[in-house]
């Protein structure tokens, strides 16, 4: 059986030499290095979508590999791909490393340098298990996504474009499909999903920074189980504290819930932090909101190139969400995706916020009526973008939303001609 084998490896010179010694396998077929995590994750989602069948049966992940730690990109491909064997390469083979890689979820250790024998050791070891997951599995959807849910974030371009009413409502719509749904409130220093449900609550997610290892007890007392259906992981009531959750601690957040809900909700807010740019990189669906003005229209385009330039999210994996948009809008949303090179979603939301005024004043916006317009748009757009157990035959986009943002009118005079100036800017 030939076994195929994707190595990760930050150092080029590391990569050659771990290929050269894999192209002397019998039967082994590696592929072409990935020189980062970001990189690793994206091929693996790739091929997942296609089939179980286009997934290597082992994954080596090399010491050095970056942005993300190794024992942490161990832990999350192992969560995401439980069918793919993951060996660690590193320096130092001691208990303790050892026994960290084997909690992260890995299937081996073999030592640097590379040695023919160890490395051929381990790594038949790791396809001998892959092949067996994958008989046990079978070949179905499940077996891809493994046991973890899904993870949705929710970024706004900038101040102010309806970044927390949209997640808010992404997770409602979910909890009433019928998916188990989590909501967290990642803007640590500014989060308002508590006053939005009018919700108070002790506990936080700064609460959970120092924990090494989040069991389901620890993780149940830090989250709200709200009378909506939602389970709840609010931002601090203290802002300050906020710079207690760094990228190791929101990793082991996000897995701890990922293996608990079938959808988490996480909204980002409008800053870039070490701890939400993680949650957007390992995000399996990554929301970016503007609204169709210039303003909002630059501050998107500055995020997406920012975590292009952080290797945190590549523009075509990011959903552009328009808000607050009407057929009147000079800038219309297939220019918003031309100038962000982002992937396009179907339904904009239409400008209406005398329908929101009472509920969002009120803190309670799950009372927002179905017939408002700007439920059904982002209910809509939550079904759009897979968060929904099933379809629903809820309330219907409204019909000035109904075609495609590809397929809207965009005008050449006014804030139009000011985009296309700074458009290379």
């Amino acid at each position: 059986m030939t076994t195929r084998i994707l190595p990760a490896a930050g150092d080029a010179d590391a990569a050659r030499s771990i290929v050269a010694l894999l192209s002397q396998l019998p039967d082994a077929e590696p592929a072409p290095p990935v020189p980062d995590s970001t990189s690793l994750l994206d091929a693996l989602g790739r091929l997942a979508a296609d089939s179980l069948d286009e997934l290597p049966e082992v994954v080596l992940v090399h010491e050095r590999i970056g942005p993300v730690p190794a024992l942490e990109l161990v832990r999350e491909v192992a969560l995401r791909f439980p069918a793919v064997g993951v060996v660690l390469l590193s320096s130092d083979t001691g208990p303790q490393v050892f026994s960290a890689a084997m909690d992260s979820g890995a299937r081996g250790l073999v030592g640097l340098p590379l040695h023919y024998e160890e490395l051929a050791a381990r790594v038949g070891a790791a396809a001998q298990w892959s092949a067996g997951v994958r008989r046990h599995l079978g070949r179905g959807a499940e077996a891809v996504s493994g046991p973890g849910g899904r993870v949705v974030t929710v970024t706004g371009a900038k101040g102010g474009v309806g970044t927390t009413f949209t997640a808010v409502q992404f997770a409602l719509a979910a909890a009433a499909s019928g998916r188990r749904t989590a909501l967290v409130d990642l803007d640590l220093q500014a989060g308002d999903v508590g006053s939005y449900l009018d919700v108070q609550f002790r506990r936080s997610i700064a609460d959970l920074a120092g924990i090494q290892d989040i069991s389901p007890r620890v993780l149940q007392d830090a989250v709200y189980e709200d009378r909506t259906g939602l389970a709840l992981l609010l931002a601090p009531a203290e802002g300050e504290r906020g710079e207690d959750l760094d990228e190791r601690a929101t990793r082991q957040v996000l897995s701890a819930l990922r293996a608990r809900y079938e959808l988490v909700v996480v909204d980002c807010g409008t800053q870039v932090t070490g701890a939400n740019a993680t949650a957007v990189e390992q995000a399996d669906v990554a929301v970016l909101v503007t609204t169709p003005d210039v303003v909002a229209v630059r501050a998107a385009k500055r995020m997406v190139r920012m975590w292009e330039r952080l290797q945190v999210r590549k523009p075509e994996d990011t959903a552009m969400v328009v808000n607050r948009w009407s057929k009147h809008t000079e800038i219309q949303p297939s220019l918003i995706e031309k100038i962000t090179r982002t992937r396009p979603t179907r339904t904009p939301v239409p400008a209406a916020f005398k329908e929101l005024q009472g509920v969002v004043d009120a803190g309670r916006v799950q009372d927002l009526d179905n017939r408002s317009t700007v439920k059904q748009a982002l209910w809509a757009l939550a079904g759009e973008l897979g968060l929904l157990a099933a379809p629903q035959p809820g309330p219907a986009a409204p019909a000035a939303a109904a075609g495609t943002g590809s397929a809207l009118a965009v005008r050449a005079a006014g804030p139009v001609a000011r985009l296309r100036r700074g458009r290379e800017g």
